[in-house]
């Protein structure tokens, strides 16, 4: 089969390396195409404006887009006007293509205080980037036509080159909540097998799905367990500042429903791997 990756940064890059081991042809969409792999036929487009057409046989469409700032009007350009244009492209296809899957985030849902939250809580987001992203994720539902539309809500993405909280532990500016709040996290590996897991399962797979790993971690716990790991002092404990995505507990059970498993189930083990040097940040 023949997968298009719209938008192939480093997870797209990831997910089609993954495609094309599984015996895929991919073909990745993106402003540089000469960053690619050779396992991926690079297609120079920007999003933002008219996207080239598709290949006639494209049977799966991945959109992992990504604004260049975190600005409301970057965030437009790259999620709704951005999907809106591929969403052009697929249809001058001949034959749609059988599933399209839309990556979006757990912004969508507001804090819930620490209560847990999945596909069937309300989606009623405080904040530009949640309201932009379900605005993107209404707009793929409403044009996706014959093919099936997955969205999939990711976590926070850490991993190779990833490595904000490592950098705050090390640099000693971070801060644990004196306030207990949650993480939703998912490592940058997992996150991609669960795009390719969700495009080619057998099944018809849901129209949502949240893609967090299996523990929401304390952020002070995740932040102790790093100290510890790099033989740093514990972080102080300050009152947290309103500057995050709110304190919620991202429940994964419908994706390991589909039977779905995890290289790395929780903060830990993906932490771990990454103060190893295991694995690259594609360019």
């Amino acid at each position: 089969m023949t997968v298009l990756i719209a938008g192939c940064g480093d997870l797209g890059t990831e997910a089609g390396l993954r495609f094309a081991a599984a015996g895929h042809e991919v073909i990745g969409l993106r402003r540089s195409p000469e960053k690619l792999p050779g396992e991926i036929r690079g297609v120079r487009a920007d999003l933002s404006q008219e996207v080239p057409a598709l290949p006639a046989d494209a049977g799966i469409v991945v959109i992992a887009l990504a604004a260049d700032a975190s600005t409301e009007e970057a965030y437009r350009a790259a999620y709704v006007d951005g999907l809106s244009h591929v969403l052009d492209a697929v249809d001058r296809q001949a034959v749609p293509p059988r599933r399209i899957l839309f990556i979006s985030s757990t912004a969508v849902y507001p804090d819930a205080g620490g209560a847990v939250v999945d596909e069937s809580t309300p989606t009623e987001p405080t904040r530009f980037s949640g309201k932009i992203l379900l605005e993107a994720e209404e707009l793929l539902f409403s044009r996706a036509g014959e093919s099936q539309a997955v969205v999939l809500r990711l976590g926070g993405i850490y991993g190779p080159g990833r490595t904000r909280l490592i950098d705050q532990v090390r640099s000693g500016k971070a801060v644990i909540p004196s306030q207990p709040k949650h993480t939703n996290r998912i490592h940058r590996d997992d996150a991609a097998a669960m795009i390719v897991h969700l495009a080619t399962m057998e099944q018809e797979p849901d129209a949502v799905y949240v893609g967090v790993d299996n523990e929401s971690a304390e952020l002070g716990d995740v932040l102790r367990f790093l100290a510890k790991e790099l033989q740093f002092p514990e972080p102080p404990a300050r009152p947290a500042s309103d500057d995050g995505p709110g304190d919620k507990r991202c429940s994964n059970q419908r994706l390991l429903s589909t039977g779905f498993t995890f290289t790395y189930p929780s903060y830990k083990e993906g932490y771990r791997a990454i103060l190893a040097g295991e694995g690259v940040r594609h360019p």
